[in-house]
């Protein structure tokens, strides 16, 4: 029988090598034919883009503080 430790740290690598491994294969790409797999692809596409927004922020929020960062640093012209 192996040590509880050890045989925790075994189960918790064991899920993530699956879950890696699962993730390599679903992404991969089968060529330009449509298959069963493409829903899955795309959910997981979805997954990843709503992470990267939620940490780095949207595309669409940056652009338009950098647009008002522009303004608001421009001359003023008076009439």
């Amino acid at each position: 029988m192996m040590n509880p430790q050890t045989d925790k740290l075994v189960r918790r690598t064991t899920m993530v090598a699956t879950i890696t491994a699962s993730y390599f294969l679903l992404t991969a790409d089968y060529g330009p034919e449509p298959n069963a797999l493409d829903p899955v692809k795309k959910a997981i596409r979805s997954a990843e883009s709503t992470v990267k927004e939620y940490i780095f922020g949207s595309k669409d929020q940056s652009q338009e503080s950098q647009v008002g960062k522009l303004g608001s640093n421009s001359p003023k012209k008076h009439p």
